[in-house]
This record gives C-alpha cells, structure tokens and sequence, in this order.
C-alpha cells in the first residue's frame, strides 16, 4: 500500500479468480483498474476507500491461461477464509459446451465467500463458472451473447439477457455479472462507484479512457436466422429470403415460392424461426444496413432505400428500436475509421 492511501483508509480486498480456461487480457485489466486507486494515486478516493486486490487460484505460483500466457497466482484460495469481492474473469470455451465437475474446490470456496458475505461477480463468460454454484438459480443474469444459447442450455435455471451490460441481482445485490467481452469496464467502474464513489469512478474511466456501454449490447449483436429447426419447407424459405429480402413486400414473395399455404407458412416459419416472417426480414435488412453504414459513406436515405424501405423516416424508428441507437449514432461508433480503410 502506497503513502497516497491514508493509514485510516477503507480497503476493500478483492480475489481476482484464475484458472487455466481464463483469458488473459480481462484478467489483467480487471487487476490494473481495480488496482489503481493505489498505483496511480488518485486523489479523490485516496483518502477513504482502495481495493487490494490479489489474483488467487487453486494453487500459489504459475498458471497458464487458455491461451498460452503464464500468469502468477499470489495467494491460494485455502488460505482466503473472508474477502468482500471475487471476480471471475472471462472464459475461452474451446468447445460448443461447457463442461461441469472441473473445479469442484473453487465451487465450495466461491459459495463459501459468498455465505460469509463477499459480492460475487462474473466478466463475459466467467457466468459459466458461478451459476454452477447454484446461486443464480432463479436469478437473472447476463452472458456474452455468443455463448447465451450454450448457456440457456447448460442452466436453464438462470434467466439469462445477452443484451444487457450488467446484472445485478440477490438480496444484497451481491450478485454481479456483466455481459460480452470489454463490458468488463462496466462491472469495473460500478464496483469502484459503489464502494469508491461516483467521483472515483468518473476519474479512472477519464484516466484509462475505458467507457460506460449505456447503449446496451444490442448494437453490437449479429442477427443470425435460426436454421437447424429441421423444417425443410421453412428452410428453403430462408434460403431464398438470404439473397432477396430487399425487394417489396418480400413476405409475401417467399411464400409464392412456397407450396405451403399462407396461413400455414406463416404458422410453420414462426414456429421455426422463433419470429414471424415480417419480423425475420426486418432483421435481415437491419443488419444488411449496419454493414453498409460501418463500411460506407452512403447516405442513410440510400440505405433505407437500398435495404427495401422507401420511406426512411419509418427505417430510422425500425433501426432505433432494433439497435437501440439510430443510424447516424450507429455509423458514429461503429464506422471503419479512415486511416485503417
């Protein structure tokens, strides 16, 4: 501890979890970040509240992570009877499931923390390893949304909502976990807000340039239709609406190429697809003008055009209460910028 943290300072002590199935870029900035009200001294909080955090495993010494980078775990989980925050990093699945009974230890340690009071929160997919717990049974969380279908799979106990940043639930609100990827700012930042301030906080995103994800997740998700439904007529439907879903009144031309009848295609596909045929070709052509608006300079009233709508003022309110953000905030974040094309 630093001269910068006042001998009267609150320090709340944090158990950084590894194990081999972390990634190593969440695991370290988790630890700098939360780490630096001490390291770099910021004034504001360095009076009353730091974190201590220690990277803590099964084992003291050297662990390999997923992928291939060796890291050093300072303090072995039997030696940690109490700590008031454990943070599981995210996970690399290198396979389509995740694979239950590796970590029986850390399983009795976490619910041991976690009955002795500690807050208890999940980065992207390190979710896999708390709800095996038990403790988000009947709770809401989130997931990285590749993996929300593995987990939907996996703990159909956990309600889970890949759109969403962070997810806090339980009585305490000691049940933390934020979404895909760098939403690990998210749970970062609001764990320093809430035991550090809001001002602390603002300070070390300001300082890292690390952001708030207050658009949610949904601009960041990729549509992809449902096709292993097992429905061929519904399938080939599909297929043909892939290449042609901008031409007029595109439902009703998919299902002239059908010999279904309307009702019954329209039935057979929402059962299907999961969405009805109108829905399902709205998302195609949403997603069609993301690319074009990340990748061109094309106007966004061409693009409305071009993706099958004619009136743009009705493709804006689609785009917005699809993505959650409207064209021209969409193609701001996301465009490819100029020096890398």
């Amino acid at each position: 501890m630093t001269n910068d943290v006042a001998r009267n300072a609150k320090i709340y002590h944090v158990s950084l979890l590894a194990l081999p199935d972390a990634v190593v870029s969440t695991l370290a900035g988790i630890y700098d970040v939360m780490n630096s009200v001490v390291l770099m001294g910021i004034k504001s909080a360095a009076t009353s509240t730091a974190f201590q955090v220690d990277i803590v495993g099964e084992a003291l010494g050297p662990l390999e992570l997923v992928s291939g980078v060796p890291i050093q775990v300072q303090r072995a989980i039997e030696s940690i009877t109490a700590t008031d925050i454990v943070i599981v990093p995210s996970f690399l699945l290198r396979t389509d499931f995740w694979e239950k009974n590796r970590y029986p230890t850390l399983i009795a340690w976490l619910r041991a923390m976690h009955e002795r009071g500690a807050i208890i929160c999940s980065a992207c997919s390190g979710i896999f390893l708390l709800a095996e717990t038990g403790l988000f049974d009947g709770k809401e969380a989130t997931v990285h949304f590749n993996y929300a279908d593995i987990f939907a799979t996996t703990y159909p106990a956990v309600t889970i909502h890949p759109d969403r940043v962070l997810v806090i639930s339980g009585q305490r609100d000691e049940l933390i976990c934020s979404g895909a990827s760098m939403s690990w700012h998210d749970l970062v930042l609001y764990l320093i807000a809430r035991f550090a301030g809001a001002t602390t906080a603002q300070e070390i995103a300001r300082l890292f340039a690390l952001q708030w994800h207050q658009d949610g997740l949904t601009p960041y998700m990729i549509f992809e239709g449902k096709l292993d439904h097992g429905d061929a007529e519904i399938n080939s439907a599909q297929q043909w609406l892939s290449t042609h879903f901008s031409v007029a009144n595109a439902v009703d031309e998919m299902i002239k190429h059908s010999p279904l009848a309307e009702r019954t295609f329209k039935r057979r596909f929402t059962a299907a697809a999961g969405i009805t045929p109108i829905a399902y070709v709205q998302r195609l052509r949403i997603e069609d003008a993301k690319r074009r608006l990340e990748r061109t300079n094309t106007s966004i009233d061409e693009i409305s055009w071009r993706v099958g709508y004619e009136d743009a003022a009705f493709f804006r309110r689609l785009f917005k209460r699809t993505t959650g953000m409207a064209p021209s905030a969409y193609r701001k974040r996301f465009c490819i910028p100029e020096f890398a094309r």
